[in-house]
């Protein structure tokens, strides 16, 4: 792209360039925002904290830095320890920034002067943290309006600002969350930029990973090697999660990948594979998921469960446009996925008599996919008065309201066999009537597969962020194709 007047956050070679504007757009839709709200008192003024350096545990190791992300939405600033202040009827700008002891040059670099940091971030004023109150009691804000709420993902409490001196102020700690949260949920223009390359990276990282795989690797190798490609070709040192490399059985565990189930297993012939992740550029996140056979053919029932999720993407996809009900995607997905077991042989009966007794949460018991921004679970999905629908499958959904333009989403149905799940259904009279257990036996250890995809949502439907071979014949006509493979040795190969 173009560069935009003014300073760009770029890490060189054909990285994205991203203008330090699209952070004053978020502060300035900010300001709108609080402004239309009731309640709100002329003078106030947002103050945001940033994330801390921390150290790993009682040691002096630092645990990698990422900017906390309701404070990168405003700012975009990379560096710990911030503070930022916002005057909404103004809008004017305050970047608070440590002021660093002598001997950090010695050990970490230079220091720089306020007005760096003023030029780099498009601010309009830049003052040190341990002057905050005074800044600020020198401006007289009527009110300080600070961010509490909670994350609906999580149930965590976000973090509120504080600091030395902040009880000399009137504090009005209810009225900016759900305003900055609805913010986020509506992307700009520049923003879905970034998430459209954020997407182009982390596609092409699955594909090398298509080439690359074979029986005999280990799963971490694989991990590695998606992020080898985000880091050297996209300049992304961080991804959106941990990583899920789930080989054979694994592809069943939903969040594979964590400590106690590494991506350690030894891939071998026959395993379907199911890959999930997502590089991470300025803080904006991919979520992409490709499943695949590990030998680079589909067996007949690899093939049926893939083209199931298939189908039930697309028709998803098909739907989705402003003002369709997220949970009647998830229904509608539920739905494909019932009829294409129905054809398999797994179940036998009505598909209207199995949504009765939500057996499509046997087989896909999370939700269909959820809101995607700076979070790869992205805030808004479940605004004060919108309540989760309580069953199988539906409780687990990361947003029940109407989508809408400009949202960005993921799409991830999938099926898996998972014993836990299957035992209990077919201990269940209300949902066993449906199972060909003859058949279900054969799938026992198949693990699963997801298709996942990154989507814009645009006036009259949807714009595809997400770039991977999806069809039965494009997965296999990748895995074959090795011409040119990615190296894992940085060359200076020109991508």
């Amino acid at each position: 792209m173009a560069a935009r007047p003014g300073p760009v956050y770029w890490l060189g070679k054909d990285t994205l360039r991203v203008s330090a504007a699209l952070f004053a757009e978020n502060r300035r839709r900010l300001c709108h925002g609080l402004r239309a709200k009731e309640g709100l008192v002329a003078g106030s003024m947002v103050v945001l904290q940033g994330g801390e350096q921390r150290q790993r545990y009682c040691t002096d190791t630092d645990i990698l830095f990422r900017q906390e992300s309701f404070f990168h939405w405003a700012f975009g600033v990379t560096e710990a320890d911030c503070f930022g202040s916002i005057n909404v009827d103004t809008g004017k700008s305050i970047l608070f920034v440590p002021k660093l002891h002598e001997s950090y040059a010695t050990w970490m670099g230079e220091i720089h002067p306020k007005e760096h940091f003023k030029e780099k971030y498009a601010v309009d004023e830049v003052q040190y943290t341990c002057d905050i109150a005074d800044v600020l009691s020198n401006l007289k804000p009527a009110v300080l309006l600070t961010l509490r709420g909670q994350n609906t993902d999580s149930w965590s409490i976000c973090r509120e600002a504080s600091f030395e001196g902040i009880s000399r102020f009137q504090v009005n700690n209810t009225l900016l969350h759900p305003v900055i949260v609805e913010c986020r949920l509506i992307k700009t223009d520049m923003e879905l930029e970034v998430l459209r390359y954020t997407n182009k990276i982390s596609s092409e990282a699955h594909k090398v990973l298509m080439k690359h795989v074979k029986p005999g690797q280990k799963e971490y190798e694989m991990e590695s090697l998606f992020q080898h490609y985000c880091s050297t070709r996209g300049g992304m040192r961080h991804t959106s999660y941990t990583c899920i490399c789930g080989t054979g059985n694994n592809s069943s565990v939903l969040h594979y990948g964590h400590a106690g189930a590494p991506n350690d297993k030894t891939i071998e012939d026959g395993d379907m594979c199911l890959f999930d992740m997502g590089g991470e550029y300025y803080c904006y996140s991919s979520d992409i998921t490709c499943s695949f056979p590990a030998n680079g053919k589909f067996t007949p029932d690899q093939k049926g469960i893939y083209e199931a999720v298939l189908k039930s993407s697309r028709t998803v996809m098909a739907a989705i446009k402003p003002g369709v009900m997220w949970t009647d995607m998830h229904r509608l997905a539920d739905r494909v996925h019932l009829e294409e077991l129905l054809k398999i042989g797994i179940l036998k009966g009505s598909v209207e008599d199995m949504l009765k007794v939500h057996l499509g949460s046997v087989f896909m018991p999370h939700g269909l996919g959820h809101l995607l921004g700076i979070d790869v679970h992205d805030v808004g999905g479940y605004p004060e008065g919108t309540e989760r629908v309580n069953e199988p499958g539906l409780k687990s959904l990361r947003m029940g309201r109407p989508v809408q333009e400009r949202m960005v989403l993921t799409v991830e149905p999938g099926i898996y066999f998972i014993d836990h799940l299957l035992d209990q259904a077919l201990a269940d009279p209300a949902q066993n009537c449906f199972i060909n257990n003859q058949v279900l036996a054969r799938f026992r250890g198949f693990g699963g597969v997801r298709i996942e995809d990154d989507i814009a949502v645009t006036a009259n439907g949807i714009e595809l962020l997400t770039c991977v071979p999806r069809t039965v014949e494009e997965v296999e006509a990748c895995m074959a194709d090795s011409e040119k493979p990615f190296s894992p040795i940085i060359s200076s190969e020109k991508f």
